[in-house]
């Protein structure tokens, strides 16, 4: 017996496994309760209709898309769906520098605070709208490296305090500054121990401060006069390594917000060197080996635990500036500029400035880079609760919008212009415990954020109506709900009519075998609890049916590749027809005007109608209507001697007319213009044959009724006798002719041509010259003699 549950239970795990694999997400669930229904996805519906199961369907089967329920004939399908509420919603604010408002009077972002209800696989949707303040308040500090390689930039730091709060007031009125500095751990191999250069790390004609890791010099405040005054006072340092212990300064800055003063209002932190840096792992130099904890250890304005904590790593150091929402200026050397860009790329709402060899210039470094930071808008999120997703569309300014990381931020932004992100929030699970989470939606750099508070719907509304220990669930071992039993622990069923131990017992397998047979469920379902649940179908339109899954809705005869000819519907594996059909596959229409042909008979006549397709009685006969004859003659030559034999009494059927003939009696009409026309009568051909005599007689030949009519024009058309003596003579004169056209064009000819040897004689006659040359051999005894001086006179 334990084997045979076991057994069942391997074949209830498969069943499971195998719906997992076939039909669609909502009937691969297998779920058996509303709140199971409505988790797989967005589409999922549940039946509540307590009369919906058909025999031999499972629980299960309530679980579908929406669609298929009402298809099934559901009339009340629960499908709860999402929504977003505003509880928060104050507009952004449009100020001017004369409106005094406080940091918090003015809001750049809206809504701030949302209530979002999420159904799994439904995305909810909102917008965010931002907008930049005009006049407002920044706090800056300066943290400046102090190492002995600074010197002549401490020189152009000392006067930074009113020259910058005057430069920012072309940008805020509500501005205030800070200072500190940094060297580097107070260990070897960092700096010297050695007590004289404890003292005076520099050499000795160079009069320096101890060395120290982080100092806040000057908390922020209004008082430019005073950040100089204390910048006056500053003494540089040195160390040993080149690279700067800077990221510990840059920890204690974001984290020890009281001391440093921070407000919660734009937030700039200029980090001023001319080395790089040490992050995380660097400390094992020293001997330290314990992480940066990221905790303030700041005692008298000093960190005091540079010796026992490493520096932070970058991911850590980005973490800290993110929640703290400050926004870094790294102003360095041409040198390292390569090394910070890079570093830049890591840490968002950062930039890098170009600083002078003597930091004459940080002054406009600040204020580009102030400019190009406050231009740039980016969202960011806190950290999501498991299987919770979030996406972004931004809308920018000249209609730019973007999709995916693109979605989260928007450039250009000049004080006055509005932005808008749209945000999808989706889940794919409720979670485990049920209960509301909270996120955080800010933008970088900024201290305003979106509280957005995520409810998840994991029950159905009618899970609250339910009924527990319903009399219906089998006496009281379920919660009737949704119009369905939920079963107690350890009850299964379709009413939770037995316990998971009943499961394999073989008096219950009995119940399940049709006719006394040896098939449960007729292999087509499983047993559960003396009942047979039908196993599913990949295709969820198919399924099993009946008391004991013998029937089915998708095994009947077909036709055209479809099933029951696509017109009927099959039911327990027989096609029930619509109206005007028939047959076993419901292919055999009763409408007989596919049958019609153009004469207005069935089938032309010469065949039946069978299932709205012509059998022809005779195989000559073809078509959709048997109006096809490929070997016959055609009507006109198919009767012309039997109307040559009846109306003329001619022709080679003359002496077996009566016989042969017998089939219609010609009607006899004086002229072709009596003959009957297409108008009168549609189903009409006109004939035109020859006799032996080459006389044309002309009949038309129409069926009609079963019946056929041949009229035929009484008169024979004969050719007329060819007339003779106007033939020969004009043979003759044509001869004669022609014989006369020869002879002068051969005298024509003649005469051109001795015209043409004529001119050519006397051309030859005067071309014609005497040789008048002398003897080439002979030479004469007469010598003639120029003289060269005569002129010819």
């Amino acid at each position: 017996m334990k084997v045979k549950v076991r057994l069942m239970a391997v074949l209830g795990l498969f069943s499971i496994c195998s719906a997992q694999l076939d039909g669609n997400d909502c009937t691969k669930a297998s779920a058996q309760s509303c709140g199971e229904c409505i988790q797989v996805g967005e589409k999922c519906g549940w039946c509540s209709t307590e009369t919906f199961l058909k025999q031999g369907e499972s629980k299960s089967a309530r679980c579908d898309e929406v669609k298929a329920l009402l298809s099934k004939g559901c009339d009340k399908v629960e499908e709860p769906h999402g929504s977003v509420t505003a509880n928060k919603n104050k507009t952004v604010t449009n100020r001017q520098k004369n409106g005094k408002l406080t940091p918090e009077q003015i809001t750049q972002i809206q809504p701030q605070k949302l209530t979002v209800n999420l159904r799994p696989g439904e995305p909810q949707k909102f917008s965010l709208t931002f907008k930049r303040a005009e006049d407002y308040p920044i706090d800056l500090y300066y943290l400046m490296d102090l190492s002995y390689s600074m010197k002549d930039d401490l020189e152009n730091v000392k006067n930074l305090g009113t020259d910058l709060m005057r430069e920012m007031q072309t940008i805020t009125s509500d501005f205030r500054i800070g200072f500190g500095s940094f060297v580097e751990k107070t260990v070897m191999p960092y700096i010297s121990t050695t007590p004289a250069k404890l003292l005076n790390p520099c050499t000795s004609d160079q009069n320096c401060t101890s060395p120290f890791s982080y100092k806040n010099v000057l908390s922020l405040t209004e008082n430019g006069r005073q950040f100089n005054t204390l910048v006056s006072q500053q003494q540089i340092s040195g160390n040993l390594d080149s690279p700067e212990g800077g990221f510990d300064a840059i920890m204690q800055v974001a984290v020890c917000g009281e001391q440093i003063g921070w407000r919660n209002v734009t937030r700039l932190l200029v980090f001023s060197t001319d080395a790089g840096f040490h992050f995380a792992g660097d400390g094992k130099l020293g001997g330290i080996v314990l992480p940066n904890d990221g905790k303030c250890h700041l005692t008298d304005n000093m960190y005091t635990m540079s010796h026992y904590y490493d520096y932070p790593s970058i991911a850590h150091l980005v973490q800290k500036l993110s929640d703290n929402n400050i926004q870094t200026i790294f102003a360095v050397t041409e040198e390292f500029q390569p090394v910070y860009k890079e570093l830049k790329n890591l840490i968002p709402k950062s930039a890098v400035g170009t600083l002078s060899a003597n930091s004459s210039n940080v002054i406009k470094l600040i204020i580009d880079a102030y400019k190009s930071l406050s231009s740039e808008v980016i969202l960011e999120n806190s950290k999501l609760p498991e299987g919770v997703s979030i996406s972004y569309v931004s809308h920018c300014k000249n209609g730019v919008s973007e999709t995916g990381d693109g979605g989260r931020k928007c450039s250009n932004i000049s004080i006055g212009d509005e932005v808008h992100f749209d945000v999808a929030i989706t889940t794919k699970n409720c979670p485990s415990q049920g209960k509301s989470e909270t996120i955080k939606i800010k933008l970088l750099g900024f201290t305003e954020e979106v509280e957005v508070v995520l409810n998840f719907i994991c029950e159905c509304e009618c899970h609250k109506t339910g009924i527990p220990n319903s009399p219906d669930c089998h006496f009281g071992n379920g919660t009737l709900e949704c119009g369905a039993c939920r079963c107690n622990e350890g009850r299964i069923g379709r009413v939770c009519e037995c316990s998971r131990d009943e499961i394999g017992t073989g008096d219950l397998d009995a119940n399940c075998r049709m006719d006394n047979g040896t098939d449960v469920c007729s292999n087509n379902g499983d047993c559960i609890c003396g009942t047979c649940e039908c196993k599913k179908r990949e295709n969820p339109e198919e399924r099993y049916e009946g008391k004991f899954c013998e029937c089915d809705n998708f095994n009947c005869d077909r036709s055209n590749n479809k099933l029951c000819g696509g017109h009927g519907r099959c039911v327990c594996r027989k096609c029930v027809c619509e109206a005007n059909y028939t047959g076993s596959a419901c292919d055999c229409p009763l409408d007989k005007q596919p049958c019609m042909a153009a004469n207005g008979q069935e089938c032309n006549g010469r065949g039946v109608c069978v299932c709205g397709v012509c059998k022809c009685n005779d195989t000559k006969f073809q078509g959709p209507t048997c109006e096809i004859c490929p070997t016959c003659p055609g009507v006109c030559a198919e009767h012309k001697n039997c109307v040559q034999c009846l109306a003329f009494k001619s022709g080679e059927l003359k002496d077996t007319c009566e016989s042969t003939c017998k089939n219609f009696r010609p009607i006899l009409v004086k002229k072709k213009e009596d003959l009957p026309q297409p108008t009168s009568q549609p189903f009409l051909t006109h004939c035109k044959e020859r006799d032996a005599n080459d006389c044309w007689f002309f009949f038309t030949y129409a069926t009609k009724n079963n019946s056929t009519e041949v009229y035929v024009v009484e008169e024979l058309e004969c050719p007329a006798g060819p007339d003779i003596i106007p033939i020969v003579a004009g043979l003759v004169a044509g001869i004669v002719l022609i014989g006369l056209a020869l002879l002068l064009i051969w005298k024509l000819l003649m005469i051109i041509h001795d015209r043409r040897e004529f001119a050519k004689f006397e051309k030859e006659k005067m071309n014609a010259k005497w040789d008048t040359g002398e003897n080439p051999i002979y030479k004469s005894a007469v010598t003639t003699v120029v003289n060269p001086k005569y002129e010819g006179k």
